[in-house]
């Protein structure tokens, strides 16, 4: 679900556009988050660079929702004044599946990833599973 434009983005003022997307918490649906947020960006404008970015962050934190998350996971973003906020939740404790696809030396970079494309990013522990929040510059 999409927010139309706001009356100020009429008037040449910052607009928000937000959008929230809730899958369950599965690696089978880590692509269809990715490419909502890839579609959505490029509805958006968001230059092709910022967006390959974004996308990545959506990737890695997707995919960490899906491994440790339980039923479902949510990805809202946001994009106010320039910045895009990125935030994934997900409904489930920290009990890890085992994924027999990905070798170990291939594991656990994904923060890593997401710290180094973003601006800042915050790590939450909520009473139904865990939030993390990435924001990103974007061009005008």
């Amino acid at each position: 679900m999409t927010d139309p434009p706001s009356p100020s983005s009429l008037l040449g003022q910052p607009c928000r556009h937000q959008a929230l997307l809730t899958l369950p918490a599965q690696e089978a649906h880590v692509p269809a988050a990715r490419h909502f947020a890839a579609d959505l960006l490029k509805t958006w404008s968001v230059p092709a660079n910022e967006r390959d970015s974004a996308v990545l962050i959506v990737d890695e934190l997707a995919s960490n929702a899906a491994q440790y998350g339980r039923e479902r996971m949510t990805l809202r973003l946001v994009l106010d004044d320039g910045t895009l906020h990125i935030v994934v939740t997900d409904s489930g404790m920290a009990v890890e599946r085992h994924r027999p696809d990905i070798a170990s030396d291939e594991h656990g970079r994904g923060t890593g990833i997401v710290r180094c494309l973003a601006q800042s990013t915050e790590v939450h522990q909520t009473h139904s599973g865990c939030e993390v929040r990435a924001c990103l510059r974007c061009s005008p």
